[in-house]
C-alpha cells in the first residue's frame, strides 16, 4: 500500500545439528520477546527427537574430532572467535533486544569473544600440564595421557546468555569433545547466531550442537540418554539440575556441578585449565623399557 509503513519480517531461526539447521521435527516454535513485550523473532522449539538426532552428530563426528592435532584444534578455535568478532555487532543487538544496554552487551560479546581465544590457546597445552611420566618401581615406563571423556551435553545459563554458553561449551570442546547445548529459553538467539557462525567456521560438523525450546522438556532427556557421556549442570535451575543429576546416576553419567552457589561467569573467573579436564579422563599406559 503506498505510503504504508512496512513492518519488518520477523525471523523464524532452526537448530544447529550436524553442522546443518533444520527445522524442530515437531514444527513448533515460540516467541523471543524484547524488553518491551514484543516479539522479536520465532525460535524452534526442540524435542526429544530433536535431541536425539543432536546426540548422534555428536557420536559420530567426535573420534574425529579428538584424533585430529591438539594444534589444529587450536587453530579451529581461534577462526571461531575470529568470526564472532566479524559479527559483534549482530551479536549486540541480540543482546540489547532482550534487555541489556549497549555498553553491557558490548562488553559481553568481547568477553565472549577473548573466551574462546584463551580456551583455543589451551588445545595443545592441557596435555603437558596435567599428563605425566610416572616413577614406578621395576623396568617400565609409565604415562598418563588425558584423553576426552566423549560427548558432553551442556545447559546455558539465562544470563549472562552468550558469555555464559562460550563458558561451558569451549573448555570440552578444546579437550577434544562433541557438545549437545541446550541454550538459554528466553534469550535463544546469540546461541543460533553462534551456530551460524560455528557453521561457518572450520570447525567439523556435530562437534557442537544447539537446542533452543524447553529446557524442562530437553534436559532430563540429555541427562537421561545413555550415549551421552557427561553433562555440565552449571547453567541449569536448581531444580532442574537436581533432576539432571538423579537421572545421570541411572547410567554412572559424570555429572559437573558450578563450584557455590552462583557461578562466576566475568572476568578471570570463568577461565580455568581444570573446566577442560573436568571432561576428560586420565589413562595410564605401562610400557616395557628396552635393553
Amino acid at each position: 500500500m503506498s505510503g504504508a509503513q512496512r513492518l519488518p519480517v520477523k525471523k523464524t531461526y532452526k537448530l544447529f545439528v550436524g553442522g546443518a539447521f533444520p527445522r524442530s521435527e515437531s514444527g513448533r516454535t515460540y516467541p523471543v520477546l524484547a524488553k518491551d513485550g514484543s516479539v522479536v523473532a520465532q525460535a524452534p522449539l526442540g524435542s526429544r527427537k530433536d535431541l536425539r538426532d543432536a546426540v548422534r552428530a555428536a557420536r559420530s563426528i567426535q573420534p574425529k574430532w579428538a584424533g585430529s592435532t591438539a594444534y589444529l584444534r587450536g587453530q579451529v578455535l581461534y577462526r571461531v572467535a575470529e568470526m564472532m568478532e566479524g559479527r559483534a555487532a549482530q551479536l549486540c543487538d541480540e543482546l540489547e533486544n532482550v534487555g541489556l544496554s549497549a555498553k553491557a552487551a558490548k562488553a559481553e560479546v568481547a568477553a565472549a569473544v577473548d573466551r574462546v581465544v584463551w580456551y583455543a590457546g589451551w588445545a595443545d597445552k592441557i596435555a603437558q600440564v596435567v599428563g605425566t611420566a610416572n616413577p614406578v618401581a621395576g623396568p617400565y615406563f609409565d604415562f598418563t595421557i588425558p584423553e576426552p571423556v566423549g560427548v558432553v551435553g551442556v545447559v546455558a545459563p539465562d544470563e549472562p546468555a552468550l558469555l555464559g554458553l562460550i563458558s561451558l561449551v569451549m573448555p570440552p570442546v578444546c579437550a577434544g569433545n562433541a557438545v549437545i547445548a541446550i541454550a538459554s529459553e528466553p534469550n535463544p538467539l546469540v546461541a543460533i547466531t553462534l551456530g551460524e557462525i560455528i557453521a561457518t567456521s572450520d570447525l567439523p560438523g556435530g562437534v557442537v550442537n544447539i537446542l533452543s525450546g524447553s529446557r524442562t522438556e530437553l534436559g532430563p532427556h540429555l541427562a537421561s540418554h545413555g550415549d551421552v557421556d557427561t553433562i555440565d549442570v552449571t547453567g541449569a535451575p536448581h531444580d532442574l539440575a537436581v533432576e539432571m543429576e538423579q537421572l545421570a546416576a541411572d547410567d554412572v553419567k559424570r555429572v559437573i556441578r558450578p563450584l557455590g552457589v552462583n557461578p562466576r561467569w566475568r572476568g578471570d573467573h570463568g577461565e580455568s585449565p581444570w573446566a577442560v579436564t573436568a571432561s576428560m579422563e586420565l589413562k595410564t599406559v605401562w610400557h616395557p623399557k628396552g635393553t
